[in-house]
């Protein structure tokens, strides 16, 4: 038994891993808690509102959102993510992909270690299934999380197909490339994706000297599978003539100094959706042996070899793809990838960075079976404990979208202070309970709506047409609509006015006196409790009711009739509907 342990050590210390995170989600289930920012209040609320409305599979009709939009700028029914929102319940299908990008990542990883070392796998196995356990639990951006974790799925698929002799071995890996979008999401992976592979055909052609055919193919199979599974996103983007707000976003305007700056910043820490935890312990590991095995080179006079070890290269993508992150904020630069290529205007280039989530890790398993290779029981033992700090890093260090963390904290919290912190879970951010009654009360028929004091995403999951919301893409007119809307309290509120002016993803009424009132906290009791609108322009967008988290202190004064207070035991908020 002993023996059985020592011998399978990784896989009984990946397994308790992962049955640790499993148990502490399927206890606490919807009262776990989940990321707010750029998630619940974001695609949660979307999905649930396309459930609600049976939109899923609609076509030609506009969602209940921003006064209506386009179904089609929401996510594709032919997606892995979003078909879990389509069959689960919302709060298991959150749990489902979460599980999913856990699933796929190990697996992915492991895969294409497999196909890479080959004979030699068994040696390594257990720094790669600790590894890849690593990779699958990254705390990504959940809705593209499996996004995320599939990346080594694609190289995969296109280093099988680059190594087929025959088109009948071949065809099918094309077929595998060609449904890969089902897994993957081209504006945050597809595009560049595509661009990489574009590098790989010259860098192949120069190497190998002759055309890789089979490579230039599956860029066109991997284009045309990106079009098919995401056919409304590209319909949005390019059959329409519509001005959205991504014309007029405001992406930075940095001096080169500080683009490399920012660039340098993204390299130690990686950004908001991509915080892969690789500062703590991967980050060293792979710097610390970057020097030695240059130095070694340089001294034992095969400098040439740096230019071809797998360690250089990899780490050279690395620092491409956060010198883009950089550059893409120095206006100069952006303006020409713009200029040479107009239809991408306003598209976020930026997003080489999140290629690192992967080429991070993949540079550790690379460092680490160098330690392995050079056969001294030490190094060996040495590289097996730098993997396991690695995959508790990503476990138990927080992060933004640590989920499991932030749900073992808080709930341990109440546990032991006997009392709540100011964070809410999945089933009090939606107060689903709440709204029903208060739809029930108020007789609600789909009548237009807007919130105060809480996110219009909590509208649009509890089956409420919202007038605000959230929303990556829409028409510019719409945002010059609600700018009218809002614009009484610009001079009480600078800040949010500049935020609203500058990007206009968030449409929602804004404070009197520059208070973040949509802050998803369990108390909301802002100084100033007035309602600075122009209310013509609201009424002019058919607004019916104002769901406020407070007492709108002058609500007679502009109009609007408390229709009633409510409150449920199972949510934290006290709801005001206003009726104009």
């Amino acid at each position: 038994m002993n023996h059985n342990i020592k011998k399978n050590w990784y896989m009984y210390l990946t397994g308790t891993l992962l049955l640790i995170q499993a148990a502490v989600f399927l206890v606490f289930r919807g009262d776990s808690y989940f990321q707010i920012h750029d998630n619940l209040d974001l695609f949660m609320g979307h999905y649930e509102m396309l459930k609600k409305w049976n939109l899923w599979f609609a076509h030609g009709v506009d969602a209940p959102i921003l006064h209506g939009v386009s179904r089609d700028l929401f996510g594709s029914e032919f997606n892995l993510y979003n078909m879990f929102y389509i069959l689960l319940p919302s709060y298991c299908a959150y749990l489902a992909g979460y599980a999913a990008k856990i699933a796929i990542g190990i697996f992915s990883f492991n895969l294409l270690a497999k196909d890479i070392y080959k004979e030699r796998y068994n040696n390594y196995k257990p720094l790669v299934i600790v590894i890849a356990t690593a990779y699958g639990l990254i705390p990504v951006f959940p809705t593209y999380g499996i996004a995320f974790t599939s990346v080594p799925l694609i190289i995969f698929f296109l280093r099988k197909l680059y190594y087929a002799n025959t088109f009948k071995e071949q065809l099918p890996w094309y077929l595998a490339v060609f449904c890969y979008p089902f897994v993957s999401y081209f504006s945050y992976h597809g595009f560049f994706i595509l661009c990489y592979m574009v590098v790989a055909v010259i860098i192949l052609w120069v190497k190998d000297k002759k055309f890789p055919v089979s490579t230039f193919v599956s860029i066109v199979v991997l284009s045309l599978g990106y079009v098919l599974f995401e056919y409304r996103l590209f319909g949005a983007m390019l059959g329409s003539d519509t001005v959205t707000i991504r014309t007029t976003m405001d992406h930075g305007d940095l001096t080169f100094g500080q683009a490399m700056k920012t660039a340098f910043d993204e390299f130690v820490n990686a950004s908001f959706h991509s915080e892969d935890s690789h500062t703590y312990i991967v980050l060293g590991v792979v710097l610390a042996a970057l020097v030695l095995i240059n130095a070694r080179y340089i001294r034992d006079g095969k400098a040439k070899r740096i230019l071809t070890d797998p360690i250089n290269l990899v780490m050279l993508w690395i620092i491409f793809n956060v010198l883009i992150f950089g550059l893409y904020q120095f206006a100069p630069f952006r303006h020409l990838f713009e200029m040479l290529v107009p239809p991408l205007t306003g598209f976020e280039f930026a997003r080489t960075a999140y290629f690192n989530t992967f080429l991070w890790y993949a540079e550790l398993l690379l460092v680490c079976v160098r330690m392995y290779g050079l056969g001294k029981k030490k190094m060996r033992l040495l590289a097996n404990v730098i993997a396991v700090l690695a995959v508790l890093v990503v476990m138990f260090v927080p992060q933004v979208y640590n989920d499991f963390y932030y749900t073992c904290y808080n709930q341990a919290y109440k546990i032991i202070k006997h009392k709540e912190t100011s964070t809410v879970n999945y089933n009090e951010f939606y107060s689903a309970d709440l709204f029903e009654d208060i739809k029930d009360e108020i007789g609600y028929n789909g009548e237009w709506a807007a919130s105060y004091g809480f996110h219009p995403a909590v509208l649009n999951y509890n089956g409420i047409a919202s007038v605000d919301g959230y929303l990556g893409m829409y028409a510019q007119e719409y945002k010059d609509k609600w700018q009218k809307v809002i614009e009484p309290a610009f001079p009480g509120s600078p800040s949010l006015a500049d935020y609203y002016m500058g990007w206009g993803a968030r449409v929602n009424l804004i404070s009197a006196n520059d208070e973040n009132t949509y802050a998803p906290l369990r108390v909301m009791d802002p100084e100033d409790k007035r309602l600075i609108a122009n209310m013509d322009e609201l009424r002019s967008l058919d607004c019916k009711y104002i769901f406020s988290r407070f007492g709108i202190s002058n609500a007679s004064e502009i109009g609007l009739n408390l229709v009633g207070k409510y409150t449920d035991e199972s949510s934290p908020y006290t709801i005001f509907v206003y009726e104009l």
